[in-house]
């Protein structure tokens, strides 16, 4: 038996309405529109118009991607109708990720060097304030040796691959799904792993747990913020003494880290030692000498790495937290994780790969 039956859903062109055939079977009595199944029609939106509502949702506040998507693409769907689309896709994106091949296919086959990036972000929640942690796989080609003369100014290749996820909880059950994205992205080593991260306890602490024996780099940016200061205090802000001390300071930590830092402020205050300026380069030297074994700047120039951890304070500040920390934004958890299960896919290399799965 079959009947007909008008429908109105938005595709990535805008409205449409189609006169489509209902059958049913007179056997069982079950039934359906298969032109919808056909036509990616699940629900008010098409799969197309999902995809760019999501990525709308995932970059802006729905209100803004309402407006967005009105001037861009030309037709309306109130910003409920968006959050509502955005938090159902984001559960088929979280089973995917865990479950579905494809959601890591490319990570072995891309070329470049295994970097893991952690970090955290504040989210305002309905309960309180609470720690988002970010983590982020990538594979970067190796590019051209540079001197630590040339530290900001090489051409350093971009990630060819990267999968990031995060989500609001400890970090004692955050740090185990390390080595579960270890072992589905196919690393088969922890030696072939280089932590970049910036001077928080928690990254290396758990970091060693991990993966034992990777190396670590401290963020060379983090790194320079301590220089900065303790020239600030040895020279006072904004004087010509204090910029030159920095630079310096840094090209002795970049050309031969915590021996070369150690040496560098040894001699400064060997011109004048006394009590206040020992104190001036107290909270330098107590930052780096936690880190003595992620200083080899020097060495990872040469090889043409990375020695940074911009790629997760990226998604930290511009992507991640730059959505959740909408004017006025509260969220409640479950749906702070969904639009971070959003933002990821969004900041990692398999947005195109989801949706053709999907």
């Amino acid at each position: 038996h079959k009947g007909r039956s008008p429908r109105t859903f938005v595709s990535a062109m805008g409205a449409l309405t189609i006169q489509r055939t209902y059958f049913t079977c007179p056997g069982c009595k079950d039934g359906g529109y298969p032109l919808d199944q056909r036509l990616g029609i699940d629900g008010f939106l098409t799969r197309q118009a999902t995809r760019l509502a999501c990525r709308a949702g995932a970059r802006h506040s729905f209100a803004e991607a309402e407006d967005l998507l009105a001037d861009l693409c030309g037709w309306h769907i109130s910003d409920e109708r968006l959050r509502q689309a955005c938090h159902q896709e984001a559960r088929r994106i979280a089973e995917w990720q865990e479950k579905n091949p494809a959601a890591v296919a490319a990570f072995p086959k891309a070329k470049g060097v295994v970097e893991f990036q952690t970090d955290g972000v504040k989210v305002n929640t309905d309960t309180g304030w609470r720690d988002m942690k970010i983590g982020i796989f990538a594979k970067r080609p190796l590019g051209p040796a540079a001197t630590p003369e040339e530290w900001d100014t090489r051409t350093l290749p971009k990630p060819s691959v990267r999968n990031a996820f995060a989500s609001i909880e400890s970090i004692d059950t955050f740090a185990p799904q390390w080595r579960q994205w270890m072992q589905r992205l196919g690393i088969e080593t922890y030696a072939s792993i280089t932590v970049l991260g910036d001077g928080a306890e928690w990254i290396w602490d758990h970091a060693k747990v991990q993966f034992p024996g990777a190396a670590g780099v401290l963020d060379i940016y983090h790194a320079s913020t301590y220089i900065s200061d303790a020239a600030k205090a040895l020279f006072g802000e904004g004087t010509p003494e204090a910029k030159g001390w920095l630079e310096q300071g840094r090209q002795s930590l970049l050309a031969d880290g915590w021996y070369g830092i150690c040496e560098y402020i040894g001699a400064t205050l060997a011109q004048e030692n006394t009590p206040e300026r020992q104190k001036a380069v107290e909270g330098l030297t107590g930052y780096l000498a936690k880190h003595t074994d992620h200083l080899n700047y020097c060495l990872r120039l040469h090889q043409g790495r990375s020695i940074g951890s911009g790629m997760v304070e990226g998604a930290a500040k511009n992507m991640i937290g730059k959505r959740l920390k909408q004017t006025g934004a509260r969220w409640n958890v479950a749906n702070a994780d969904k639009m971070a299960e959003l933002c990821c896919l969004n900041y990692s290399s398999q947005w195109t790969d989801y949706w053709i799965a999907a």
